[in-house]
């Protein structure tokens, strides 16, 4: 099955795109993304060969999940994403492990972001959430990962994780880990705007400044300023 999904992702593969992605995801020696390999296949094509493969076992994903082609890793983490919406309870728990257990195979911020919240953050909807706040300890991809992992919260109305891990991240050195943050915080003040403008008002003179961009992009565009300059 492996071999035959190889065959497709040449198929699909587009050279031109692949130098796109190098130069997107910082794949030079020094940046976040080095030693990351391209095909340029879209994620729309990944979404595509990941349902058309969907009957690989998990000893397969990981086969993929350790593989230096990033869209190999792409397609087996949207596997595991499909694998475990049509999960029982049992099947969830265990695709749940596995994906904490192949953490090293998640590594770039796409594949956090298109995972993170449908696997870890759903799973721990109705449990502890302990395990998030060992993860901000972590590497960059596994603060991540804490963070981004509260949007399946968040569109369930529940703050306080995403308030208490922003917190805890607030003083993170790298922007990908602003930028996730703000993000989270953008998503809750479009659901509650009164929470949102509350953590900002007790933060918002410390936060690194793309992390406050992000978290007041929705703002009018007066406040936002006054935000910026200090003046709330």
């Amino acid at each position: 099955m492996i071999k035959y999904l190889d065959k497709l992702l040449e198929e699909f593969s587009e050279v031109k795109r692949a130098e796109i992605n190098k130069r997107f995801f910082k794949t030079n020696e020094g940046e976040y993304g080095y030693g990351d390999i391209f095909l340029g296949i879209t994620v729309p094509q990944c979404r595509i060969l990941a349902k058309q493969f969907l009957n690989l076992r998990l000893e397969d994903i990981k086969i993929l999940l350790n593989d230096n082609i990033h869209e190999k890793r792409l397609i087996g983490l949207l596997m595991l994403v499909e694998k475990f919406k049509k999960a029982d309870k049992k099947d969830k728990e265990k695709i749940y492990n596995f994906y904490l257990d192949n953490l090293n195979g998640v590594n770039n911020w796409d594949l956090v972001d298109l995972t993170a919240d449908k696997i870890i953050g759903n799973f721990l909807l109705d449990k502890d959430k302990e395990i998030l706040y060992k993860l901000t300890t972590g590497n960059i991809w596994e603060r991540r990962i804490a963070i981004i992992s509260t949007f399946a919260f968040i569109k369930k109305n529940k703050f306080d994780d995403t308030f208490r891990i922003s917190e805890i991240l607030m003083n993170d050195k790298e922007d990908l880990i602003h930028k996730a943050v703000g993000w989270m915080l953008r998503e809750v003040g479009k659901r509650d705007k009164k929470q949102l403008e509350e953590f900002l008002y007790k933060h918002y003179k410390k936060m690194p400044r793309t992390m406050l961009r992000y978290a007041i992009e929705k703002f009018e565009n007066e406040k936002r300023i006054k935000y910026l300059k200090g003046k709330m």
